[in-house]
């Protein structure tokens, strides 16, 4: 059997690396930064990593609001959607993460675009 996307991610340590890369990445984004205005960053960087960790397999249960009620009439446009999983993408390349697992990654977060999107 192969190893879990947890695995292959690193486990907690490496997941929370990676979710504290993409909460940076996304502070530093001019295209999403107001987004996160205000936000207590500690708080955004756990939810983030809890949810990569039990969504690829990991021990950790998720305890935050599902997608579709996160980002309930954000209207978050097309735009900003690319520019999520762009910082995705560099927070993986900057922890050494395969292209399997980028590719695994990416097509999770297209699976959440409509949870996520114009709402």
């Amino acid at each position: 059997m192969s190893e879990s996307l947890f695995v292959r991610l690193g486990e907690q340590a490496g997941i929370e690396k990676i979710a504290s890369d993409l909460v940076d990445n996304h502070l530093a984004n001019p295209t999403i930064a107001a987004r996160f205005a205000g936000s207590d960053v500690a708080r955004l960087k756990r939810m983030a990593a809890d949810f990569v960790i039990t969504g690829t397999g990991g021990p950790q249960t998720y305890q935050g609001n599902d997608m579709r009620t996160v980002h309930a009439n954000m209207n978050i446009n097309d735009i900003e959607f690319m520019a999520v999983v762009d910082d995705a993408m560099n927070a993986l390349d900057n922890n050494g993460i395969g292209q399997r697992e980028k590719e695994e990654i990416l097509f999770i977060l297209y699976s959440l675009r409509p949870e996520v999107v114009h709402l």
